[in-house]
């Protein structure tokens, strides 16, 4: 629908018979293509690139004033509190959450974090080498059961501090309600953390007002999965949680004073961004959001919904594919995993790449519990995948569509998958890879 706002949508790549096809691209879940106007910013601005908070020179203001309005732009987008919010600026959304799992370490003394088996692992591991963390577990459909979640704040009896939840699923696209969850975290005393980087790229995120009962109180995004590369994270929190303590990673721009005996540290957000910031980072995170504002984030959701229950509703119909979905379309992003019997994830995510130039992504994507518990692989059977090559442990492949993609490379999947399904053995043939015995 919107190919004309990205870089490379019309570009071609070459098959393994040796003929040039337009590249489809469905793996925007892990890395987006940039918008082009992304980019011209990028060389519009580069004349004036300078320094950021160090300097009295013309383009060192200029660059700090980029850089600075970059966070009232994004508390914009998510309906931030800007007298109560701090935005701070990391590489990605694995930074933001291992930055927030160190700072709030006296906030969380004695606490416990809940995670669940849905998360990305940015959001699981990070926590478990720090606090005591419990898992909310996941129906056998693959939703986060609101059910035991409730349950576990109930039987920690008042002592869990934070709920750590994606706002939609990485393997599956499934949409929480976020804003539940959080009016239960707040019920029982504890706060909310949402790890926005899959959602935020196709549906609007709202913080809410800080005094209402189901207000998110951590957010973390990536600019790399909603069309702004060159690696740049935001972490929204309120800034009194970053007033005290030592920030876990030190040194220039961080600190008002320095001596041989003694430091004094600069006002947050500044004292959790030591060194030189990424300003370009944030300049393309800035232009992504102004462009995504100016689609509509209701648009984006509504037409990226038409695409995905396409997608479904002709993939449904191609025998020995299995589809690791409710297929409630109200409540989920354009992401979908399945598998086909008779090959392994590796091998049939290789024959849409070299026979259609359909890129997937295939494996586990970051998220080995869930996936593990939607393949349903029981605890005796994960032990022997513990050294096994990627290449042999379970997974599924994944499409993730973007604005961008249309009907016609559905269209074109379907019809692949389709004419792989009927030659089984011959692909097997061409493209076998011996599963883990």
């Amino acid at each position: 629908m919107y190919k004309d706002l990205i870089v490379g949508s019309d570009s071609l790549v070459t098959l393994k018979n040796g003929n040039d096809v337009h590249y489809i691209n469905f793996d925007n879940a892990a890395t987006t293509p940039p918008f082009k106007s992304v980019i011209q910013a990028i060389v519009d601005f580069a004349p004036n690139y300078s320094s950021v908070h160090r300097g009295t020179g013309y383009k060192t203001i200029i660059s700090s004033k980029v850089y600075d309005d970059g966070r009232n732009t994004v508390l914009d987008f998510i309906n931030g509190n800007e007298d109560f919010h701090t935005v701070i600026f990391l590489k990605n959304t694995t930074d933001c959450i291992n930055k927030l799992s160190y700072r709030l370490k006296n906030f969380l003394k004695d606490k416990i974090v809940l995670t669940t088996y849905m998360e990305h692992h940015s959001n699981i591991l990070p926590w478990r080498n720090k606090y005591n963390v419990d898992y909310v577990k996941v129906d056998s459909n693959g939703r986060l059961s609101i059910d035991d979640l409730e349950e576990k704040l109930k039987n920690h009896h008042g002592k869990v501090g934070l709920i750590c939840v994606t706002a939609a699923s990485n393997v599956t696209g499934f949409i929480n309600p976020i804003h539940h969850i959080a009016r239960l975290a707040h019920n029982y005393g504890a706060k909310i953390l949402v790890d926005g980087a899959q959602a935020i790229a196709h549906m609007p995120i709202d913080m809410k007002d800080i005094n209402a009962p189901d207000h998110i109180d951590f957010l973390a995004f990536s600019a790399h999965k909603m069309y702004a590369p060159f690696g740049t994270g935001a972490l929204i929190a309120p800034k009194d949680i970053f007033i005290e303590g030592v920030p876990e990673y030190v040194g220039g721009g961080a600190i008002e004073f320095v001596s041989i005996d003694d430091v004094i540290w600069a006002n947050p957000p500044e004292k959790e961004e030591a060194g030189t910031p990424n300003l370009m980072g944030v300049l393309a995170l800035t232009e992504s959001i102004k462009i995504l504002k100016s689609i509509g984030m209701e648009k984006i959701d509504n037409y990226e919904k038409k695409l995905i229950d396409y997608a479904i509703k002709n993939l449904i119909r191609i025998p020995n594919l299995i589809i690791y979905d409710d297929f409630d379309l109200n409540r989920k992003v354009s992401i979908l995993s399945f598998n086909m019997k008779g090959f392994t994830h590796v091998e049939l995510a290789k024959i849409l790449g070299d026979e259609g130039g359909i890129s997937v992504r295939n494996g586990c994507f970051c998220a080995q519990p869930y996936v593990q518990e939607l393949l349903n692989i029981k605890k005796n059977d994960i032990q022997k995948y513990r050294r096994a090559p990627k290449s042999m442990q379970p997974g599924m492949v994944r499409i993730s569509l973007g604005l961008y993609n249309d009907f016609n490379e559905i269209d074109l999947l379907v019809y692949l998958l389709n004419k792989i399904n009927n030659n089984i053995p011959y692909y097997q043939k061409k493209y076998r890879n011996p599963p883990l015995d």
